[in-house]
């Protein structure tokens, strides 16, 4: 056993982002390396030096029209009422686009300006100027003037100018090498066949994704298993192979976290853990004069922490200016909560809603790789912040264009699968549209679309005085509100079971007596607000449910869960069943609609989504889901007219 296994130090700092930054960039030392390669393999490379023309641009007199060269002085006496006549080859030559310029003509008059008499003979009304629609020797680039700088990123037009100027090799800055180090022992490779405590090892091709992007040649090495030997040889290995070393996990202060005990035997560490949430256990070091990053194993914090040290370094190490992203003021649809004393980044969606952005925050969890794929943009909330309310102005830092969001198609509502059809649908109708989905439960859709904060809502809201759906609840909450009511879907709820249900759960009565799991949904869910009514028509209260606290945020999170446990049971629809290979007992019928204001629904994009929703092939992919019905020939319902 070795002394590390034995003798772990362990603690984690709180160091402020940006002091952690800058002293790692001012204390690594990485010397950009030369090398040369032919300008056609180029493009997207860094120039290392000044690269200067070979030969001029264009290297001869070149006609830069159809037509015919003459000698200017001897065509000023042309005029429309005096018509000139030329002599081929002794007053004239025929020259084409791109042709040399006899040395005798210093002139080329357009063949639209020619009035051919004979084959030998033209009739010119207007005199020519010296030099006239001729592209000069070196018009472009002079043999020995300056294409490029030193430092510049080459374009697919830079290559074109360099090969003009007979550049055909040139001297660019050797992509820094970055060996990448997964580490764990429960992390598989993709396509292992995996058990319970398994992880598929995704976070290596994710980094070697951002090394490319960001000017470097990334070397991802074999999984480490979690051993202070095997991480020592890794490192080691990845100090003499690469210019910089990132190594996944291992990083925090857990029993099997071993990566800075190592990198502080090997060399030396600046930085052990950081104040930002989240991605706080980052390690900043050097080994065998080499960079060294160890940042966390979940992916969230894994790709920001990235992005604050190695973007930087690389960029850096280029001689180039590191991009910043575009930011946008945005008004939050929802509160955010943080705690004070380190930096706080929140993913966020961001659409575009009666003329102002309006910015809902994602999942928060540091393990969540989808609140990254989802994500419009990230808000920074300062350290010695508490949070910000809803409806306050913030600035936001944007994954994606201005443009973009603008014509997204924000969704705040209950969760239903068909709304991944019509975004995937409307966007095949028009590239530039999305729908932007938050999973917040009808109550909080319909509260949205009241404060301005989306443009449509999905809601199944079963009133238990009346029976019926929605209506009840759209004039309650949105009185006096100019809105549109789209009957949409029939679809069915039911008990989500394991495969054969081990608990034969038939009611809900079943789920007290055999001592059934709940899997519930989010406080303001029409499928959480119908398993309340049928509580309070078995007479059962909230309590004599096993697991009624634990809230899930959509249908399929709801089936994910029961498929782990065998005696869990949740109530959705039968498509999260079928998709989850679960058993689903029906229980109720019920109607999934729409709702927008009045505005949106006269926009462009409101009737595109329309068309969508009445398309015989939106009807076929939902049908095929099962356990639904798509409402024949829908019709909107308007409100406050």
């Amino acid at each position: 056993m070795s002394q590390i296994q034995t003798n772990r130090k362990v603690y984690l700092q709180d160091k402020p982002r940006h002091v952690a930054r800058e002293e790692f960039i001012n204390n690594v030392t990485l010397t950009p390396e030369i090398e040369n390669i032919r300008t056609n393999k180029a493009l997207g490379r860094v120039t290392a030096l000044p690269i200067f023309a070979n030969i001029s641009t264009p290297h001869y007199h070149a006609s830069a029209m159809d037509g015919i060269a003459v000698r200017a002085e001897n065509t000023y006496e042309a005029h429309e009422q005096r018509p000139l006549h030329l002599k081929k080859d002794s007053d004239f030559k025929y020259v084409d686009t791109g042709n040399p310029i006899p040395n005798e003509f210093n002139a080329v008059i357009i063949v639209e300006e020619l009035q051919e008499i004979d084959a030998e003979t033209v009739e010119i009304i207007v005199p020519a100027t010296p030099w006239q629609n001729i592209r000069p020797v070196g018009e472009d680039v002079v043999c020995g003037e300056m294409i490029l700088p030193q430092g510049h990123t080459l374009r697919p037009a830079d290559l074109g100018a360099l090969l003009a100027g007979g550049v055909q090799e040139l001297p660019v800055v050797k992509k820094p090498k970055v060996a990448i180090l997964p580490t764990g022992n429960e992390l598989r490779q993709p396509g292992a066949p995996l058990e319970p405590g398994n992880i598929i090892e995704f976070n290596g091709t994710v980094f070697a994704g951002f090394v490319e992007e960001w000017g470097g040649d990334p070397l991802l090495s074999d999984i480490t298993v979690d051993d202070p030997d095997h991480i020592r040889t890794a490192i080691e290995k990845g100090a003499e192979e690469a210019d910089v070393i990132i190594i996944n996990a291992g990083s925090s202060a857990g029993s099997k976290d071993y990566t800075y005990h190592v990198i502080n035997e090997l060399g030396e560490v600046y930085t052990h853990g950081i104040a930002t949430r989240p991605g706080k256990p980052v390690i900043l070091g050097e080994v065998k004069g080499k960079p060294i990053i160890g940042v966390p194993g979940y992916p969230v914090s894994a790709y920001l922490a990235l992005e604050w040290f190695l973007r930087p370094l690389l960029y850096h190490y280029q001689g180039i200016q590191e991009p910043e992203r575009e930011t946008l003021k945005v008004r939050l649809g929802r509160r955010v909560v943080s705690n004070m004393g380190a930096e706080d980044f929140v993913r966020m969606n961001v659409g575009y809603v009666n003329g102002e952005f309006i910015a809902n925050p994602l999942t928060r969890a540091a393990g969540v790789t989808m609140s990254m794929v989802r994500a419009d943009g990230v808000l920074v909330v300062p350290p010695d912040s508490l949070g910000l309310e809803q409806g306050e102005e913030v600035e936001v830092e944007l994954y994606k264009p201005v443009d973009a969001l603008k014509k997204a198609v924000l969704f705040t509502g209950s969760h239903d699968l068909t709304i991944d059809i019509v975004s995937s649908l409307l966007r095949r109708r028009d590239v530039n549209r999305q729908v932007i989905s938050s999973h917040v439960g009808s109550l909080a859709g319909l509260m949205a679309i009241r404060k301005g904060e989306a443009h449509v809502t999905g809601v199944h809201l079963l009133d238990p005085e009346t029976e019926t759906y929605n209506v009840p609840y759209i004039e309650k909450y949105l009185a006096g509100q100019q809105v549109v009511h789209i009957p949409f879907l029939k679809r069915e709820q039911g008990w989500i079971v394991p495969k054969g249900n081990p608990l034969s759960i038939n009611k809900i009565d079943d789920i007290v007596e055999k001592g059934g799991a709940y899997v519930n949904r989010q406080r303001g869910a029409g499928t959480r607000i119908l398993f309340d009514s049928l509580l309070k028509q078995h007479s059962l209260t909230s309590e004599q449910i096993q697991g009624y606290e634990r809230e899930m945020f959509s249908h399929l999170s709801v089936a994910a869960e029961v498929k782990e446990k065998e005696n869990s049971v949740g109530l959705g629809v039968y498509s999260a069943a079928q998709t989850m290979g679960l058993d689903f007992i029906p229980v109720a019928d019920e109607n999934y609609d729409l709702v927008m204001t009045n505005s949106f629904y006269e926009s462009d994009a409101g009737q595109q989504l329309m068309e969508v929703i009445r398309s015989t092939e939106f009807k076929q992919q939902v049908e095929r889901l099962g356990g639904y019905k798509v409402v024949e020939a829908i019709k909107p319902n308007f409100f406050n007219e």
